[in-house]
């Protein structure tokens, strides 16, 4: 049982109570407790899974130039190699409680009244370590790691669920991994990478990766599975709608130009998360993917939810000036030549003196580079940006990004108004902002603080209570229940909501 003690002096708990809602926490993270973790990976697959692991781990925990990382190279080193700067200290350790509250189940499953919470996803932060493994063992690996978590957490599972990591390399390998974590393991959230690095073939023809392993380290992409992809990933997103499965992910742009310092970590970090996702969010939605899947429900975490807002204005604001009709608007075809000469004739005496051109090469004078730019007809529909996702007024851009997407915005994170502001947003809407508290990463230093930190939003003014109810139980309640009506099934949730309505007799729930 919890401690009366420190169950009374959690502030998240008091807040918790005062609430005639449940709290669904969309984003916790666990640690493997790695003995017993690569002994199960072991009896599972074999040793050289675990030696998988651990190559896949090194890879992704740390930049290693000639066996050194960061910290054991000179200040020289990094400059020449242009080291990435990873973090340090990025665990939370001072607070034993919680260290050992993220590694054993039970524990966590304990103090969850705490922390205020009624049911949470847990994010085992070895859930996708399968994707730094060889392609030959990838499957497996990812295979064992899912059974091993849905092992551990599965009589917890009235308040906790694991997600499955799904590797994204192919649409084919994909779908393998969803069918046996959903059918098999019982699972139903997943997590999947944003993007995948791919070799861009002009240089990996030139210079075959296994023969050039630091040219192909570099001359590579990001395919976001959505748009421009050389593989066709609608079979995946189809057995995603068809299992009712909740895509989560986690997708960071630390690496990328201008994420880059060599030296400090914060400016690689900061706002990260949200460039990642909305790399991927972008390719889902020009790509038509939530065109052609409508019911697909994609929450985007630790990024913020103020990007979200962000890029739903500026896709309003941009398809009124860049539609199919309003491109006319700076077609070359279009411009009169006589008008323009006779402007020129009348004000440009002082431009054009000692110049003779009739009306047409002036034209072509003034337009310069675009007039041979845009001589040639563009072919089908590439002239229109918004075909793919079939565009055609701004209520299907809020159908295709509002409807599909949600976003986890961490407890103290207070550009969370811009996702609730329905006086900018267009036709008024609010962002579906999720309440993700990231508990187990070092910006939580204790898991009792979360929710009060974001009670205090509503206490300064940031968000209202009813945008706290949306941000807390709402919102995360639609996110998995429109992907999978029966996702609270036999769960804390449904109890909770079965009590609200028998004491209510109502499905307006308000705040206390």
């Amino acid at each position: 049982m919890v401690e009366h003690s420190r169950l009374n002096t959690s502030r998240s708990a008091k807040i918790r109570a005062q609430l005639n809602y449940p709290v669904i926490d969309t984003d916790v993270h666990t640690n493997d407790f790695t003995p017993a973790f690569e002994d199960y990976i072991a009896n599972y697959g074999g040793s050289h899974l675990v030696d998988e692991l651990r190559k896949a781990e090194n890879s992704r925990l740390n930049s290693r130039i000639e066996g050194k990382d960061w910290y054991q190279q000179t200040p020289e080193e990094r400059q020449y190699y242009r080291t990435l700067r990873a973090p340090w200290w990025a665990r939370v350790t001072r607070n034993t409680l919680d260290l050992a509250t993220y590694t054993l189940p039970e524990l966590l499953y304990e103090r969850q009244a705490e922390q205020g919470s009624d049911y949470s996803v847990l994010f085992p932060n070895n859930a996708l370590a399968a994707g730094g493994a060889k392609p030959e063992h990838r499957q497996a690996l990812q295979k064992a790691i899912n059974h091993y978590h849905a092992d551990i957490y599965r009589k917890y599972s009235d308040r906790l669920t694991p997600v499955a990591g799904i590797t994204m390399t192919t649409p084919e390998e994909a779908i393998a991994d969803l069918e046996f974590a959903v059918n098999t393991l019982g699972l139903k959230v997943i997590n999947i990478p944003g993007g995948v690095r791919r070799p861009i073939k002009a240089i990996a023809d030139k210079y075959p990766p296994d023969q050039f392993p630091e040219i192909a380290k570099y001359a590579s992409y990001t395919d976001f599975f959505g748009l421009d992809s050389e593989y066709d990933y609608d079979p995946f997103w189809a057995k995603v709608v068809e299992l009712g499965v909740p895509v989560t992910t986690h997708y960071g742009s630390q690496g990328w130009t201008g994420r880059s310092s060599i030296s400090n970590y914060m400016n690689n970090h900061i706002g990260h998360f949200a460039d990642g996702s909305q790399a991927f969010a972008k390719a889902l939605f020009f790509g038509g993917v939530t065109r052609r899947f409508p019911k697909l429900r994609v929450a985007m975490l630790e990024g913020g939810a103020d990007w979200g807002a962000h890029v739903y204005i500026h896709l309003v604001d941009r398809f009124s000036k860049r539609n199919l009709k309003a491109l006319q608007n700076y077609n070359p075809a279009l411009t009169n030549s006589n008008e323009l000469y006779q402007l020129f004739e009348r004000f440009g005496g002082e431009v054009t003196q000692g110049y003779s051109l009739s009306p047409e090469e002036l034209t072509r004078t003034v337009l310069g580079a675009s007039f041979n730019r845009y001589s040639r007809d563009p072919v089908g529909s590439e002239l229109e940006d918004f075909a793919a996702a079939g565009i055609e007024t701004v209520e299907d851009i809020r159908d295709r990004w509002v409807n599909s997407f949600f976003f986890g915005s961490e407890s103290d994170d207070r550009t969370i108004a811009a996702a609730f502001n329905d006086k900018a947003n267009p036709l008024g809407v609010k962002i579906n902002a999720i309440y993700s508290s990231d508990v187990g990463h070092w910006d939580v230093p204790d898991i009792t603080l979360p929710l009060a930190e974001s009670w205090e939003l509503v206490e300064e003014g940031v968000i209202s209570e009813a945008d706290f109810k949306a941000y807390v139980f709402e919102n995360p309640y639609r996110l998995y229940t429109e992907a999978n009506p029966d996702f609270f099934k036999g769960t804390a949730i449904e109890s909770k909501l079965s009590n609200i309505e028998a004491k209510s007799n109502t499905e307006n729930f308000v705040t206390a």
